[in-house]
């Protein structure tokens, strides 16, 4: 009936049209009879004609678009059965989450599998883990997830309403395809570098005791290569190779790498020292075995300069920590010292300028390197600027005893003014830190090529820019100790000024405790090479007093402590004001370890929004690997870590899980 209603309509219009024309022409000669003239007529016409047009149009219009509704009224649903019958009816699950992520609707395949009743109103994180929010962020390749044992890659679809969102979720089974990549990734070879940390330092005290303990090792360390069908060869004394599969890889990694733990047990003779192993291991999967082979060896220098007794695996995205439970023993020589010297004064000369920095809140080890470096600069004729904070008491204090001192006049600067000295040539020297987040000036570090870091923590993250000389030995008692060892090598024509001697010697006295704490036969060296040159305990007494206010302070702290786990002792302040607070709750740090069966202390302090720990440790517990959980480093028996955004309620609980995962990493 309605087709022939449209017919009927399409006639009527097509039929005016001849009418309206004929119309037309009358009114055309009937104006020209009687007006005597043709313009204004053929005007009227025109019009005419035009308005006819325009009528004839419009019903065609209409007769058209209505056709084209009905046809979409009829298509709508039609469509929409389809649709709704592929993904209802379709082998794979799909599902429908509102705008709070839960289930509104699962198609047949997903209830028969789960069950409409478990789902349904559910959030999709119940079923399976899917994250909108990182999807919406970081856009992904694909994302994968495990249902029923089964694998399954997950489509996303975002369905807009007049009042809500939706997502249709549509799953598509590849079980068999990550069986198949699976067996290829467990077949992946794996390159690792196994070096034997102490032996040759033990080597001068227990010589006849050698043999046997190098054996012992060999034998475990062959054991747990060829336990796992890997092949191992030594390419140097105490240093070996292996290759192995992926999946064998992991197996190190679920143990916790107890390898380390087996080598550990070893004494030499009838010492007390353990020996101690430091391994490299590399995990890329779309690397070669060239790449991979390089990259281990990154990995064994990370570990080495993390102070050894440790596994480092590096993944494409991150690097794994494995062990570090012992503490570095001293074994650098002067050899090593002269090269990284010698390197450093060509370095130096070339560059146009020098800038140098420490750690941000620097204390006197950070900047009595940072004046022994100053001094290097000098001798080699190198301009030379220390970028600082000029409102730090620990710096005010020392300013002090640059006073008058013309070839220091202008030297120390602040972030700003350091940015500004930046040239294409210029050197970057950083002392007492190896980590970006804890520089003085990040901006600066970002901006210079040239970069050399000069350091006793342990590393604790990879670096953004590749060093040109990384010097960091975890086993000197100081950054000061490690300048000085080096000006003793580099000025055979001059001699660092009795100023420049006592801050060096500050920062010794100041990471040793007065020579109570971490001292070895290279530490009193060095203090023995600043003595010659002007450095007095007198001299330099007065940074380590405290004023009335200092000591009040410092009470304080005791009103709030914890013994945790029997051998932890925790102080809190949650409000502190200023950096004084910081530096005070360093030495609360210290006094703690004097408490009876204290074997490590933790004080936390919060000034403005940054929750400030300083860590103690008398020398068997690591708190550098108990404070890195929470973005923090330093050395074995003294580390630190600052928290942004949180108070001092929240840092304490997760100290205690990194105190708790330290004890018990199995857990």
């Amino acid at each position: 009936m309605k087709k022939k209603k449209n017919v009927f309509r399409g006639v009527v219009a097509f039929g005016i049209l001849p009418v309206l024309a004929l119309l037309d022409i009358v009114l055309v000669a009937v104006l020209v009879s009687k007006l005597g003239g043709y313009e204004l007529p053929i005007i009227t016409a025109c019009v005419s004609l035009y308005v006819s047009f325009a009528i004839i149009l419009g019903v065609l219009v209409s007769v058209t678009g209505k056709k084209r509704s009905n046809e979409s009224a009829k298509k709508g649903p039609v469509l929409g059965n389809v649709m709704y019958d592929k993904i209802n009816y379709q082998d794979e699950p799909a599902f429908i989450c509102d705008e709070n992520h839960k289930i509104v609707w699962v198609n047949r395949f997903a209830a028969s599998k789960i069950g409409a009743k478990k789902t349904l109103g559910a959030n999709i994180n119940t079923v399976f883990p899917y994250d909108f929010s990182a999807q919406s962020i970081k856009k992904q390749k694909e994302i994968r997830v495990v249902l029923n044992g089964e694998t399954y890659i997950v489509e996303e679809t975002k369905i807009d309403t007049p009042s809500e969102q939706y997502y249709l979720l549509y799953l598509s089974n590849i079980t068999e395809q990550a069986a198949l990549e699976k067996l290829q990734r467990d077949k992946e070879k794996i390159v690792a570098y196994i070096v034997v940390d102490n032996l040759d330092a033990l080597f001068q005290f227990e010589q006849e005791q050698y043999r046997e303990t190098a054996a012992k090792v060999e034998k475990i360390v062959r054991s747990s290569v060829e336990s796992v069908n890997g092949i191992i060869k030594e390419y140097e004394k105490d240093k070996y190779v292996a290759i192995f599969n992926m999946e064998d890889l992991d197996k190190f990694i679920s143990d916790n790498f107890s390898i380390l733990d087996k080598v550990r047990d070893i004494r030499l003779g009838s010492g007390s020292v353990p020996v101690t192993l430091s391994i490299g291991v590399a995990k890329m999967a779309e690397a070669n075995l060239a790449e991979k082979e390089k990259l281990a060896h990154v990995a064994l220098d990370m570990a080495l300069q993390r102070g050894g007794d440790q596994a480092v695996v590096k993944l494409e995205d991150e690097v794994l920590f494995f062990g570090g439970r012992t503490n570095a023993v001293q074994k650098r020589t002067k050899v090593r010292a002269r090269v990284v010297a010698n390197e450093l004064a060509m370095r130096i000369a070339k560059s146009s300028n020098v800038i140098i920095m420490a750690h941000a809140f620097p204390d006197y080890d950070a900047i009595g390197a940072s004046v022994g470096m100053a001094r290097l600069a000098k001798f080699c004729g190198t301009k030379v600027n220390i970028v600082t904070n000029f409102k730090d008491i620990n710096v005010k204090k020392m300013l002090k005893h640059f006073d008058g001192i013309e070839e220091y006049k202008n030297v120390f600067v602040d972030s700003s003014k350091g940015l500004d000295l930046v040239k294409a040539d210029t050197l970057l020297i950083i002392v007492d830190v190896n980590n970006i987040n804890m520089f003085e000036s990040k901006d600066i570090a970002r901006m210079v090529d040239n970069v050399i870091i000069i350091d006793h923590h342990r590393k604790t993250a990879e670096y953004e820019k590749e060093p040109i000389i990384s010097y960091i030995e975890t086993s000197a008692s100081s950054a000061s100790e490690i300048v000085s060892e080096i000006l003793e090598q580099a000025l055979h024509l001059t001699q660092p000024i009795p100023a420049e001697a006592n801050a060096l010697y500050a920062g010794i006295l100041l990471d040793t405790k007065h020579f109570t704490k971490g001292a070895g036969t290279k530490t009193h060296a060095a203090a023995m090479y600043l003595r010659d040159n002007g450095a007095s305990y007198e001299n330099v007494q007065d940074l380590f007093k405290s004023n009335i206010q200092e000591y009040k302070k410092e009470a304080s702290f005791g009103e709030k402590i914890e013994i945790y786990r029997n051998c932890m002792a925790i102080a809190l302040n949650p409000y502190g004001k200023d950096n004084s607070d910081r530096i005070m709750a360093a030495k609360v740090a210290d006094n703690l370890l004097g408490l009876e069966d204290v074997s490590a202390s933790f004080v936390l302090v919060q000034i403005d929004n940054i929750v400030h720990i300083s860590a103690r440790s008398n020398g068997t517990v690591n708190v550098q690997l108990i404070l890195e959980k929470l973005n923090g480093g330093g050395r074995y028996d003294a580390a630190g870590a600052q928290v942004k955004g949180t108070g001092v309620a929240d840092t304490l609980y997760k100290l205690k899980e990194a105190i708790d995962e330290y004890i018990n990493p199995e857990d």
